[in-house]
């Protein structure tokens, strides 16, 4: 197992929460503007399901690297000694499971949202981010903790930063503590 700190320190390309992970954005547009080797899928339904993990691989590129992970297991360490040495995207389904593995160990120091919808949105910072209060919280909790959010779909895109939008919200009719 390889210690997280170190890939703390070699500071990845992209952390990225998408609900559809694998897609033409990141395939067109975020691969290439980073350079990305590796891609890095984190969730625990597509870690257990031979097909979904099939599904995916047939959709990257051959020349890039695809690592399908469980979220205990990116916790835990990388049993992929070469990532560490590459630009890599690492895609997690959902603000909670990104969380889970944040608060097991995974340390990271930037994200980037680019798709999520919850049911019982109350804030839409964006029209491919919905927010429920759960979700405001815990992206505010990994704020306080260090870590920059930004809210963008494509590299193109202006990034959102997180922490102004939050500020619109928090001072609108709807206040949120």
């Amino acid at each position: 197992m390889i210690d997280l700190r170190r890939l703390s320190s070699m500071n990845p390309s992209l952390i990225r929460i998408d609900n559809r992970l694998v897609h033409g954005q990141i395939l067109e547009a975020w691969v290439p503007f980073i350079g990305a080797s590796h891609i890095v899928v984190v969730n625990d339904e597509v870690a257990g399901d031979l097909f979904r993990e099939a599904i995916i691989r047939m959709a990257v590129p051959q020349q890039i690297e695809t690592h399908i992970y469980g979220i205990g297991e990116i916790s835990r360490g990388l049993s992929c000694e070469k990532y560490l040495e590459k630009k890599s995207i690492i895609l997690f389904n959902s603000i909670d499971d990104l969380l889970r593995a944040y608060r097991l160990g995974f340390e990271f120091k930037s994200l980037n949202i680019g798709n999520v919808h919850n049911d019982n949105g109350v804030y839409q910072p964006t029209p491919s981010i919905s927010l429920n209060e759960d979700s405001l919280r815990d992206l505010m909790s990994l704020t306080d903790s260090g870590v920059t959010v930004e809210m963008r779909c494509v590299p193109r895109d202006r990034p959102v930063d997180f922490m102004r939008a939050i500020k619109g919200f928090n001072n609108s009719k709807r206040n949120f503590k």
